[in-house]
């Protein structure tokens, strides 16, 4: 394996749960040296698998390992002289502080921006917030599930008229602020190496999800369709890109953003050669001036009832139709096409078992397909990374006596 990325490059993390620690995984996976920081309880995060279905288990903790792999952990009481110094001492030769933490508790603990960029004008300093740093409501807390799923026009647009949101799960809204905050401090790095000058990146769960809905919050701005969310879907204004219900009762959704160019081959892969010349159907502009969306949505779903997922996916494949089989996460785990493409890895816990994980989207040919190492324990590599400090073991111990430094203790037998 060639050189790593990132290798060479400092980064210290001071954040909990997902946005801002994927971020942080996603440059410990390119073999930057992410050192994380924690309290003794922990992150939060490590304790979420009861609310996913999982075991609470310390040592086999899959979320946690999905966004804190590659990093090492020190966890250090920052509320006393000697734990913030020694945070300052991590940020000395740093090049990048990523944090979540709110804007009021940054300013109070002395770690904001303006602050940090006066005695380390190199640093990147990257944060996520929930809901911008600006506007009336730049200081409330801010979930994936509130910030971003309902704020930013998922929950109230994608559902079905008359019909509650969809039920949304946690990191999704997460993992795009991640990449989108990696990007940013990918960009400052640059610059910071170029110039010695550091930068300040932020990026929001609502912003990010703005950024994802911009076609539709663009198209918002004139009378249409964008204007009547919730629909019912047989009265998109395509009605090509739905899901249709197959005779073994899954669904397959299709995309065809242009109607006029598919109608003729997805009309034959229906068996409905004879609606090919039909211009109440064809083009859209008939289709739509005539008010027939919804009745050329039903042919379509009544032509797919007719035979089976399996049966439909060489039919499709054949008229060149964009389409997939909408999946559960259980045959994500086994689906060919994630493994071809490393999006999964087996890890092979200490207790014996076998659970498949996943990995983040990017990849790069040179450097190769990047070890996976689970998680830290908390606090696990505090004492090397004090060490690396130039502090003495006797500091170490007396730090772990007094409080200032924690360091789980593998209950294990």
């Amino acid at each position: 394996m060639s050189k790593k990325l990132l290798e060479g490059v400092k980064v210290v993390e001071l954040a909990t749960f997902i946005a801002a620690a994927g971020a942080g995984r996603f440059m410990a996976d390119c073999g930057a040296d992410v050192i994380k920081i924690e309290s003794a309880k922990g992150d939060p995060l490590r304790h979420t698998a009861p609310s996913e279905g999982r075991p609470l288990d310390m040592y086999e903790n899959t979320t946690w390992d999905l966004e804190n792999g590659n990093k090492r952990c020190i966890s250090l009481n920052m509320k006393t002289p000697e734990g913030k110094e020694a945070f300052f001492k991590l940020l000395e030769d740093a090049d990048v502080l990523i944090t979540n933490w709110r804007i009021q508790a940054l300013q109070r603990a002395g770690l904001d921006y303006e602050t940090l960029k006066v005695r380390f004008p190199k640093l990147v300093y990257a944060i996520v917030t929930g809901y911008g740093e600006y506007g009336p409501d730049k200081d409330l807390p801010g979930f994936d599930f509130t910030a971003f799923f309902a704020r930013g026009g998922y929950l109230d647009s994608l559902r079905q008229r008359g019909t509650v949101p969809f039920n949304v799960v946690p990191g999704v809204g997460d993992h795009n602020v991640a990449m989108n905050l990696a990007a940013g401090i990918l960009a400052a790095l640059y610059h910071a190496k170029l110039t010695g000058e550091g930068e300040k990146v932020e990026t929001s769960l609502f912003e990010t999800a703005v950024y994802n809905m911009g076609m539709m919050v663009q198209a918002a701005n004139y009378e249409g369709i964008a204007q009547q969310y919730p629909i019912n879907i047989r009265e998109g204004a395509n009605p090509f890109n739905s899901a249709w219900r197959t005779a073994d009762d899954r669904f397959i959704q299709t995309c065809m953003p242009d109607y006029n160019m598919y109608y003729k081959q997805f009309m034959k892969a229906l068996g409905r050669e004879d609606l090919i010349d039909d211009e109440r159907y064809f083009p859209i502009q008939n289709l739509q001036a005539k008010g027939l969306g919804t009745e050329m949505y039903d042919i379509c779903m009544e032509a797919m009832s007719k035979k089976t997922a399996a049966e439909w996916q060489p039919i499709l494949k054949e008229a060149d139709v964009a389409f997939s089989l909408a999946q559960s996460w259980s045959e994500i785990l086994e689906d060919e096409q994630a493994w071809a493409n490393n999006c999964l890895y087996k890890m092979q816990y200490d207790n014996g078992n076998t659970r498949t994980l996943v990995r983040p989207p990017v990849k790069f040919q040179e450097m190769g397909v990047p070890e996976y190492k689970g998680g830290p324990l908390i606090g696990e590599q505090g004492p090397e990374i004090l060490k690396d400090l130039g502090y003495t073991d006797e500091q170490i111990q007396e730090y772990q006596e007094k409080g200032i430094l924690f360091v789980w203790k593998d209950d294990r037998k």
